[in-house]
């Protein structure tokens, strides 16, 4: 049965489609026969109580040169649409909220929305993660400079990062006595009126920070190791990391398994886990990649095993 599927994203005609999940997720779609359509956040809208949407229809095709032809957009009732992903990338702001918020109601009249709104907005990336302290990294997060201070001090080397930032920007590594601590920890605190995170530094990193896929809980058995490059510390591809697939270890496995059961039962159907050596960092929900690098070092079709599971019903 062929669907009407929207998908909630930043701008079509600036992304890299070797490398964009959303695109992986238009392709599969329209491979099916589904009519597929794209939106930004300020597309959607709620008029007398019922959501709308200013959708584009458009066609897909894989190909960095031409690879999108879009059709006039349409206002439509956004609760009409039979899936819905929301993959717009960080900050989770305000208007970010209120789109969860507009799809919840969506949601009421029908849609399915993939991930689930509401889990969406309980689950900050950072702070998802320390819900299984058993997988992480001894961590603070705190707004009290002199606190993250002294974590640094106590583990000697130590991460900082905000906890609303994507891609490796504003993540700073300091080591007890460094003359910028106090200066950074300003920073990311705002002067004590924002929260920040402290890890401690996982020299493991070097090997890469690895992306694990959960579909409805359960890992895609390859992950892309996000190495550092030069004389950066930070993997993240948009740093500048190198992407390498690799098969799952055993404690990537684990990993998988004490914290997929629950994503899963929150409505986190497309899930990414960020883990260095041993130790599980962040839970991606808003807009986890890597999809199509691992498609291509392994022959998968992630994003078919998802539709699969979505057409089946399964929850």
């Amino acid at each position: 049965m062929s669907l009407e599927v929207l998908v909630v994203m930043d701008p079509i005609g600036s992304i890299k489609v070797a490398k964009d999940t959303s695109f992986a997720l238009l392709l599969e779609a329209q491979r099916r026969g589904h009519r597929i359509h794209v939106a930004g956040i300020s597309d959607l809208g709620v008029r007398d109580g019922r959501t709308t949407v200013r959708a584009t229809p458009l066609c897909v095709r894989d190909d960095p040169r031409d690879w999108h032809s879009p059709q006039p957009a349409q206002q439509r009732p956004l609760g009409g649409f039979d899936l819905i992903f929301l993959r717009t990338d960080p900050p989770v702001d305000a208007a970010y909220l209120h789109a969860t918020q507009i799809l919840s109601l969506a949601q009421s009249e029908g849609a399915r929305v993939v991930n689930d709104p509401r889990g969406l907005r309980d689950m900050n990336e950072k702070l998802a993660a320390l819900a299984f302290p058993q997988c992480c990294p001894p961590t603070l997060v705190s707004g009290a400079k002199d606190e993250l201070k002294a974590f640094v001090t106590e583990f000697g080397d130590c991460v900082l990062k905000p906890l609303d930032g994507m891609g490796g920007r504003s993540i700073f590594r300091a080591r007890a006595g460094d003359a910028n601590l106090n200066v950074i920890l300003e920073t990311l605190t705002e002067s004590g009126r924002s929260f920040a995170m402290a890890q401690r530094y996982l020299p493991e990193i070097v090997a890469g920070d690895k992306r694990i896929l959960l579909i409805d809980g359960e890992p895609v058995p390859y992950c892309l190791a996000r190495i550092p490059q030069g004389d950066e510390f930070r993997g993240n591809l948009a740093a500048g990391g190198r992407g390498e697939g690799r098969p799952l270890t055993e404690r990537d496995r684990w990993i998988a398994a004490q914290v997929g059961p629950e994503l899963a039962r929150r409505g986190m159907r497309l899930v990414g886990l960020d883990v260095i050596g041993d130790w599980l960092t962040e839970i991606n929900v808003t807009s986890p990649t890597c999809m199509r690098e691992l498609d291509a070092q392994f022959g998968l079709n992630i994003a078919g095993e998802l539709f699969d599971r979505i057409e089946a019903g399964a929850a």
